[in-house]
């Protein structure tokens, strides 16, 4: 190859003097004729140091057979480019790799052969023994050989490592991956420990030699020795099992996965730390079972307010028919007052599982808290104190008024438990801009603008292992007989389900601290009321013209029945329904005139939403009052609002369902009221 470059000038001069042989000077020859000696001395000196650099190879490569010869294993000798010079007869047998490129030994085992080889040559020209592991358990070797630019690779078996008789440090540990974070344990085949490295002793705390591992984690639910025989005799699966530290600080959940090389007696466990992976989980079961548990009483709270509204009913029916001197009266009023009691504990229920009925509107707290701070001292006793500061610039929130007082003197009647010897709750308001998403209990917050509700006290505080407990439905601290359990769960509720976020904060023997965060909303300007309607005349008064029709759409036979009796006592004529279906039966007949309906919310097949919608494209106008123990999320979220819409939470009173039937054909506010603006938004 150094032949034609040497001739390159010889070759140029040639044909320049050949082509043009009068127009080069001959100062111009001298010179050119030095370049070219000069040229080729130049060549001459780096071909001989090559010649001589290839003999003196060739002189340490025959050496290096001559050691190869007594090479028990593969093994090959490598120059300074990679080239492979010679081999063991051992390497000969197997695969003829002499003069081919090192990176050819690497071709099974890493995708960039070349690449790896680069890196393990220059380590050794470096001086520098390399050590690379090979996918099936072996390991390529290479140094370099003494006074010559030579490398040996060899390829090998890993050596049993001695075990030290001392778990020491890492270097005196018997693992060749001490350095790797991944934390292993070599094990005996009885399950005891020979070595550790320092990632598992950081998850276990110092692990003595000889140590059952059985000592270190709580066992699978099955005698560990069973176990280790399982993995020892190749029975195992490999999936690996959760336990839990006996040892060190704090309390970990470590996955342990176990393996051994078949006929070996030694058995190696990675542990991995699944701690946060098994809180996570914890909180998703939690989750789950509040999910489980709201829809339950969720349903159980709709079937229950049916019956109720049965009770209440047919008792106010038999109320009409007596006076207060009649024996049976004082026996009715009881039953009424039981029902009413009962169905105090339905809304419980339905505001933990947040489907009960919410009238949401604009509420000044200052005024709300003004108000209500009468009825809290009276609660709280004379030994307790409570004290309401607030932001002077406080903006509006929208809540359910009535639902929202509930909250609060559920807050303020828990910190009077907890400080029997008297003391202060103070209640504050202010004003909270949020530029970035806050986080506080695993629960995060959007930015944004919102009014914070602070409500503390100075009482015995709650025990950490209660505190992510409290708004467990029925889970209570007090004694047996002075809680419900439904106070703070109840609470929770109501607070998400108007959007709001509460959290608790508290020192066991200094006190709690429960803090809501509610979007802050503009002021509106107050609307007229309108002016009071005249007294409207008794209904036997009435002329026969201006009877008023209901249409009475209800699956539940003993509401219905109930209904339309009160509804009929009052002047109404009623037509009953069982159905949506048969209501749009009812309608099609285009002569009959319905002043209104007053119709269920969740039925069987058509539900009431679904069949008034489709009743309005005919009889656009009606006045529609819905009646249901809750709103279900699927019929209150992101539908078009039904005009001239009320509705009537059960359980209700005979004069509530009169009442509210009688205002919205009047035009009049009643016990019935619009979610927003008029109209009801339903699916």
């Amino acid at each position: 190859m150094m032949v034609p470059v040497l001739m390159l000038p010889t070759i140029i001069g040639a044909l320049w003097l050949a082509l043009a042989p009068g127009a080069v000077p001959a100062r111009v020859l001298v010179v050119a004729g030095t370049a070219a000696v000069a040229w080729y001395l130049l060549g001459g000196i780096f071909a001989g140091q090559r010649l001589l650099s290839e003999l003196t190879v060739m002189r340490q490569v025959r050496s290096a057979r001559r050691m190869l010869a007594d090479e028990p294993g593969c093994a090959w000798i490598v120059d300074a480019r990679g080239a492979i010079r010679a081999q063991s007869a051992e390497a000969e047998r197997m695969q003829d790799m002499a003069g081919r490129d090192a990176a050819a030994l690497l071709t099974r085992h890493r995708a960039r052969p070349a690449a790896a080889a680069a890196g393990l040559l220059a380590r050794v020209s470096d001086d520098r023994p390399a050590r690379l592991p090979l996918g099936d358990g072996t390991r390529l070797t290479a140094r370099r050989l003494p006074g010559t630019e030579l490398q040996l690779w060899r390829h090998e078996a890993p050596r049993p490592e001695t075990v030290p008789s001392t778990l020491g440090p890492a270097t005196d540990a018997g693992f060749d991956y001490l350095t790797l974070p991944i934390a292993l344990v070599d094990l005996d085949a009885s399950g005891r420990v020979l070595t550790a490295n320092p990632a598992a002793q950081a998850l276990l705390g110092p692990v003595a030699r000889g140590t059952f591992l059985g000592d270190l984690v709580e066992g699978p639910g099955r005698p560990l020795g069973d176990w280790i025989a399982e993995v020892r005799e190749g029975r195992d699966t490999g999936r690996g099992e959760v336990l839990q530290t006996r040892t060190g600080e704090p309390e970990r959940a470590l996955q342990v996965t176990m393996g051994a090389s078949p006929g070996s007696d030694r058995i190696v466990a990675v542990l991995t730390d699944v701690s946060a992976l098994k809180t996570l989980e914890a909180q998703f079961v939690q989750s789950q079972k509040m999910q489980a548990i709201g829809q339950l009483a969720g349903g159980i709270a709709h079937d229950f307010n049916n019956l109720l509204t049965a009770i209440t009913g047919h008792c106010d029916l038999l109320m009409l028919r007596r006076d207060n001197t009649d024996p049976d009266y004082a026996d009715l009023h009881q039953i009424s007052q039981n029902a009413n009691r009962a169905a105090a504990l339905v809304r419980q229920l339905l505001a933990f599982s947040r489907k009960q009925t919410l009238t949401p509107q604009l509420i000044d707290l200052r005024h709300a808290l003004s108000d209500l701070s009468h009825l809290l001292n009276r609660l709280v006793g004379e030994r307790v104190v409570v004290t309401v500061t607030h932001d002077p610039s406080l903006r509006p929130i929208r809540a359910d008024a009535r639902q929202f007082e509930q909250v609060l003197m559920n807050l303020v009647v828990n910190a009077r438990d907890a400080m029997p010897g008297g003391g202060e709750v103070a209640i504050r308001t202010e004003n909270v801009r949020l530029r970035s998403p806050l986080t506080l209990e695993r629960a995060s917050i959007p930015k944004g603008e919102y009014v914070r509700i602070t409500v503390s006290d100075q009482g015995c505080g709650i025990p950490p292992e209660a505190l992510d407990k409290i708004f467990d439905p029925f889970f209570t601290t007090k004694k047996q007989g002075e809680g419900t359990g439904l106070g703070l769960s109840t609470a929770y509720g109501i607070v998400k389900q108007t959007g709001g976020y509460i959290f608790c904060d508290s020192v066991p023997g200094e006190g709690t601290t429960f803090t809501l965060y509610f979007p802050a909303q503009h002021a509106r300007p107050a609307a007229a009321k309108p002016a009071p309607a005249p007294a409207s005349a008794p209904p036997d008064d009435l002329p026969e013209e201006r009877r008023r029709t209901v249409l009475l759409v209800e699956d539940e036979a003993p509401v219905r029945a109930f209904a339309a009796r009160a509804l009929k006592l009052h002047g109404f004529d009623v037509i009953e329904a069982d159905s949506g279906e048969r209501a749009i039966e009812i309608l099609s007949d285009a002569a009959l005139a319905v002043d209104i309906f007053v119709t269920d919310v969740v039925m069987p097949g058509m539900d009431g939403p679904a069949w008034v919608r489709t009743a309005l494209h005919t009889r656009e106008g009606t006045r529609v009052i819905f009646m249901s123990g809750y709103m279900e999320a699927t019929l209150s979220d992101g539908n078009a609002t039904i005009p001239n819409a009320l509705f009537l939470p059960k359980p209700f009173s005979l004069s509530d369902l009169v009442a509210s039937v009688e205002s919205h054909l009047a035009g009049r506010p009643g016990p019935a009221q619009p979610a927003d603006g008029g109209g009801l938004a339903l699916q």
